[in-house]
């Protein structure tokens, strides 16, 4: 068990108040990392990384805006300045489509009227935030000699999101999944082959984790849809990436780099 332990080790998270981020930090904390908790709300992120230091080792939290380079570097210097040493990477923050008004839902989400400003922010942040993050921070692994980024997509950047799921019992349809999550997410996948194949001398893995759908309190027709077309039956909880996000982080997983670590319930296989 020794091989996945992350004593010493400084571990960044991205998205880290959302739903799946928490349950990021929880798991490298329990693992022994120095969790800095990153995401928009500086204050909500001290106010997690102080639940953080009460239960585990040492952590922080850095409010930051991921599609700012100066924002991102601004970052990596406040985590030099307190653990001296960056370790682990988890880019794990994104925006999925939102809709100021659900009675227009339908209509917007779908591909021919989805609006362009939608869009490029996922690309914006989705993939521009990665790229970033990878940038600045990991080029502090490259320097140091050791290092691993996760980078993390989703069963949608495998294949195409299925929209009869997201049907009502009555047939109708409230929302379609858009095309900029997927491809966004494809991207993410694609990235994680280039940077394991430029940083691999340099003694930094990089891999992507593929989840499935979390169970959050959807709707009980979608929730049912989602598990019938899933072979073991249901959506994921929050906790089910906990162990694969340790395990690609630690030695764990020492001779894994460019590789996606899917973790979705069956939902891929068929």
């Amino acid at each position: 068990m020794e091989m996945f332990s992350l004593k010493n080790k400084t571990a960044v998270v991205t998205g880290a108040l959302g739903l799946i981020g928490k349950n990021h930090c929880l798991a490298l904390a329990e693992a022994g990392a120095n969790v800095v908790v990153t995401d928009l709300n500086a204050e909500k992120c001290e106010a997690f990384a102080t639940e953080l230091r009460t239960s585990y080792q040492d952590a922080m939290g850095v409010g930051a805006d991921i599609a700012s380079r100066d924002s991102v570097v601004a970052l990596r210097d406040q985590v030099l300045k307190r653990f001296g040493h960056i370790d682990i990477l988890v880019n794990n923050a994104a925006i999925n489509d939102m809709f100021e008004n659900p009675t227009a839902a339908a209509e917007l989400s779908k591909f021919e009227n989805y609006p362009i400003d939608l869009w490029e922010k996922s690309l914006k942040v989705n993939v521009t935030g990665s790229f970033l993050c990878a940038q600045v921070l990991g080029a502090e692994m490259a320097k140091q000699g050791k290092g691993s980024i996760i980078n993390v997509a989703s069963t949608y950047g495998i294949v195409a999101p299925d929209q009869s799921i997201y049907k009502k019992p009555d047939g109708s349809q409230s929302f379609y999944k858009s095309a900029a999550y997927p491809v966004t997410k494809g991207a993410i996948i694609s990235f994680t082959r280039f940077l394991a194949a430029y940083w691999g001398e340099a003694g930094v893995r990089v891999n992507t984790l593929s989840p499935g759908g979390v169970e959050n309190g959807q709707d009980a027709y979608f929730i049912n849809n989602y598990s019938k077309r899933t072979p073991l039956g249901r959506m994921a909880a929050p906790s089910d990436y906990r162990g694969a996000i340790v395990f690609l982080a630690s030695d764990a997983s020492a001779y894994m780099t460019g590789a996606n670590l899917v973790v979705d319930g069956g939902w891929t296989a068929w």
